[in-house]
């Protein structure tokens, strides 16, 4: 059986009864107040920028055959990219759409020039051309 007089102190220090049945005529328990934060917690640093952990190779030799490795893969996948840019170019300037695009409305969508545009459109059409005689 709990101890009805048993003590709880309050943040000042002093004591009170615990709990509701502490004794006949006594003051009731005060509430519990959470301790009052002194300090802020620390937020999570953000981790240092990341370039495919390049910044942690330290030797030369192999930093200049990984970041070679790297560009070469950009490179191709840009060259793609761009392939796949004027594909979609000359597919939306094809007149026999009903929603045919101009190349002043591609070069607008794309943020290119319209010179630029017209260049990838036919670059896009060359790109076409072989498919439509495979199927």
């Amino acid at each position: 059986m709990p101890d009805s007089h048993a003590q709880a102190s309050d943040p000042s220090g002093s004591t009170v009864p615990a709990g509701p049945g502490a004794g006949a005529g006594e003051a009731p328990a005060r509430r519990r107040r959470p301790v009052q934060l002194l300090f802020e917690p620390h937020l999570a640093e953000p981790e240092p920028e990341r370039f495919f952990d390049l910044e942690s190779i330290e030797d030369p030799a192999e930093l200049l055959r990984r970041s070679t490795e790297l560009a070469l893969a950009f490179r191709a996948a840009a060259e793609r990219a761009t392939d796949f840019q004027a594909v979609a170019a000359a597919q939306l300037a094809d007149t026999r759409r009903f929603d045919a695009l101009s190349d002043t409305e591609i070069a607008d969508r794309a943020d290119w020039t319209p010179d630029y545009a017209t260049k990838m459109i036919e670059y896009g059409r060359g790109l076409l051309q072989p498919r439509r005689h495979d199927g």
